[in-house]
């Protein structure tokens, strides 16, 4: 069980976005945003959208820095990964 963070790679608003996953469990990441206050809007299906001047602060917390095909591959191994075409529209 991990919760995992890619690095602020991801453009949109005008800043930079990692995207924070567990491998086990929606509880599990679920919880681990709440211990942090993370805003639940951050939300987005399978995965947090985290700003990057929290990065730091996330991985302080204990979320393990993996690179963004790592942390896409893990969640789709999890069976935790929501594919495009499976999102509401």
């Amino acid at each position: 069980m991990t919760i995992l963070i890619d690095p602020p790679f991801w453009p949109a608003h005008g800043r930079l976005w990692s995207h924070l996953v567990s491998d086990s469990s929606y509880d599990e990441l679920h919880a681990f945003a709440r211990a942090l206050d993370l805003p639940s809007r951050g939300f987005d299906i399978d995965h947090y959208d985290i700003p990057q001047e929290r990065y730091a602060e996330v991985v302080a917390a204990g979320a393990t820095e993996v690179t963004a095909s790592e942390l896409i591959r893990r969640l789709i191994d999890s069976g935790l990964r929501v594919r495009e075409r499976d999102r509401p529209s």
